[in-house]
């Protein structure tokens, strides 16, 4: 989680430790800026061809070595980058000493920035939380060097110099094959053209060291070949996997002969992913205070609203360090990238300390994802998108949360829970998380909802297409390289050469935005929901923040799709909307051994005749929890509030000030 004062990001790759015990394998480093891609090749079918020479060549089903590089890469190369395993191009090809050559390890976004993660001044943290390492810093590759990566095989299998398996596409889809060809000969079993008998093979792809996760790995495998994904890589490149219904062959995993420890009870997990329980501490402290969570009892104590997406901006190894620090922070579960695995910190009925806003934490569950925001090639994989997803969708059905981005948010979509915090909240997953794809995967696609004239509209333009320029990847003023986004600019006119619109929340003074990373001043994000205020041919404008914001929309590649909903306007003769940065309770709610907490308008200004996007109505409540003994924890409830679409953030609307129609 990054955040707009955030640590810099240079453009030395970070790296990562080996990865610790209890059922997480894999190392686990880092990456760096990549060169921007090369101009568009004329033959878009130069990729899919690879794939077939290099499966013919080693005798390995085509769908198979199809299968294992979407759930690596979506068959993308990432132009030559590492990811935060270490691993390159579209098979995904691990090279621990070069990836750790000029690395740095980050301390993890909670550790930088003004936002407390707890969000509540009632009860700060307990101490001062570690300050972040110099990601220029690069740490020493002892330990790592009995881990030396699929890559050096992959060259001694095909002869092929370690530099081309990095760089080049059809050299490492090469690579991939002849390691699945080598596992398929290391279990003893005979080369074959049925895709059914490489399951033991696609399991072993990943070196996963326990059962659960290697097998995970595989059925997922199976799984995209039976769904037969098509796309265009990020590269240009045209690919398609035709659908097949295979029922592997099971039994051929069993010479591995990996760990097969039994789930630990604690797990809330669905079966079909890899899920392993790491506990966070909650423990008192010598200072009288305690960490590093709440003890609660959710849904019965209060409702769960929200499922909050984080990335870590720290390596798998150090997310889990920090989470075990009685004296840090928490959240529920953490997701390794390399092949989606689950570590499990909390039990969903307890409150993580996460999202800086206490009124959030107290109703969400958080995510955190193996990733850094300003280097997506790191990668947010699609391995990890999918044991996400199928996580978030077994969390959703538990506690009856819609699939929408009302309630799945980022934590980007965070408010500040005070108008002195929001300047200072963290701006993951960012940009470049692909919410559109997270949502199809979820099995809830963003998909237009009214007619074209339609009063409201659903950000969704098309990520891998969409490339809006982003700056401070690398440093202040810095270009970062162009990428596939989810987000959209807004100006405060219908042209690309107008001012964008300004946030004087986030940048209190001249409330000016700036196309810098990590500020979320003038941007709307994939799925997020904005009443349309006017239309002047490509542009489609919004009420965004109290004002007018104008988005580029053509027809012939829109950016968002018509939607139909419930909005709010001003009631009665009040000129403005008051705005709150969480639903707290009026002051005669609280019982007299409970102080009320401050219920304060944040400083926007929204006209009352402006309309904004309805997610939910909310009873307003405040977990009041000081104490370590949660027999003195207490849920104080009082009137309701309207959750909306403020701009990037949501925010909160007094049912009582405000006017609900539908649009």
């Amino acid at each position: 989680m990054s955040h707009p004062p955030a640590r810099p990001v240079g453009p030395a790759r970070r790296a990562v430790q080996a990865a610790v015990a209890l059922a997480l394998s894999l190392p686990l480093l880092a990456v760096g800026t990549t060169a921007p891609p090369a101009a568009a090749e004329a033959d878009r079918s130069a990729l899919q061809r690879a794939f077939s020479e290099a499966a013919a060549e080693y005798g390995v089903p085509e769908s198979v070595l199809l299968g294992v590089a979407y759930l690596q890469s979506r068959w993308d190369g990432h132009h030559g980058a590492a990811s935060v395993s270490g691993g390159y191009g579209p098979l995904h090809l691990t090279d621990v000493a070069t990836a750790l050559a000029e690395s740095a390890d980050g301390a993890g976004h909670h550790a930088v920035g003004a936002e407390d993660p707890r969000g509540d001044h009632a009860r700060p943290l307990p101490r001062d939380r570690p300050a972040a390492s110099d990601p220029h810093q690069a740490r020493p590759a002892a330990g790592l060097a009995a881990e030396p990566g699929t890559l050096p095989l992959a060259a001694e299998l095909t002869g092929l110099p370690p530099d081309e398996l990095r760089a080049e596409a059809a050299a490492n889809v090469r690579g991939g094959a002849a390691l699945l060809a080598h596992a398929q000969r290391e279990l003893g079993a005979p080369a074959s053209t049925d895709p059914a008998d490489w399951y033991g093979a696609v399991a072993a792809y990943p070196r996963a060291d326990t059962r659960d996760a290697a097998e995970g790995f595989a059925d997922e495998v199976y799984r995209v070949i039976a769904e037969g994904p098509s796309r265009t890589t990020a590269e240009g490149q045209r690919m398609a996997l035709p659908p097949a219904d295979i029922t592997p062959d099971t039994a051929t995993a069993e010479p591995l002969d990996l760990p097969d420890p039994a789930r630990d009870p604690a797990v809330e997990c669905p079966r079909r992913i890899s899920c392993a329980w790491l506990p966070a501490p909650y423990e008192e402290l010598p200072d009288g205070g305690y960490g590093n969570h709440d003890r609660a009892d959710r849904p019965a104590s209060q409702p769960i609203d929200y499922i909050v997406i984080h990335d870590t901006e720290a390596t798998w190894e150090t997310t889990l360090d920090l989470v075990q620090d009685p004296a840090y922070v928490s959240w529920h579960y953490s997701l390794r990238s390399a092949d989606g695995h689950v570590a499990q910190h909390l039990a969903t009925r307890d409150v993580g300390w996460h999202a800086g806003n206490w009124y959030v934490n107290a109703g969400s569950i958080g995510l955190e994802h193996e990733g850094f925001l300003t280097e997506p090639d790191a990668w947010y994989t699609e391995a990890m998108y999918r044991s996400s997803a199928r996580l978030v969708r077994y969390l959703a059905a538990r506690h009856d949360i819609p699939l929408d981005r009302h309630h799945i948010i980022g934590h980007d979509n965070v408010q500040g829970p005070t108008g002195a915090s929001v300047s200072g909240m963290h701006t993951d997953p960012g940009p470049y998380w692909d919410w559109a794809h997270y949502f199809e995967l979820l099995g809830a696609p963003f998909q237009p909802t009214g007619g074209p004239r339609a009063g409201l509209v659903t950000i969704a333009p098309d990520y891998a297409a969409h490339r809006p320029e982003f700056t401070d990847c690398a440093g202040a003023g810095s270009a970062c390289v162009p990428h596939g986004s989810s987000a959209v600019r807004l100006h405060t006119a219908p042209d690309h050469e107008a001012p964008l619109v300004s946030d004087f929340g986030t940048h209190p003074g001249d409330g000016r935005s700036s196309t810098g990373v990590n500020d979320v001043g003038a941007r709307a994000t994939a799925g997020q929901q904005f009443v349309v205020a006017d239309r002047r041919g490509d542009w489609t404008g919004i009420w965004y923040l109290g004002q007018l914001a104008w988005f580029h929309n053509p027809a012939e590649a829109p950016t968002a799709l018509p939607a139909r909903g419930l909005v709010a306007t001003g009631r009665g003769d009040a000129p403005t909307i008051p705005v709150y940065g969480r639903a707290y309770p009026e002051a005669a709610a609280y019982p007299a051994d409970v102080p009320a907490q401050d219920v304060v308008p944040l400083a926007y200004e929204i006209p009352a005749d402006q309309a904004y996007v309805v997610g939910q109505r909310v009873p307003s409540s405040y977990y009041w929890a000081v104490s370590f003994d949660p027999a003195g924890h207490r849920v104080i409830s009082g009137e309701e509030y309207y959750q909306v679409q403020l701009g990037h953030r949501i925010a909160y609307v007094r049912a009582a000030d405000v006017t609900l129609r539908h649009r």
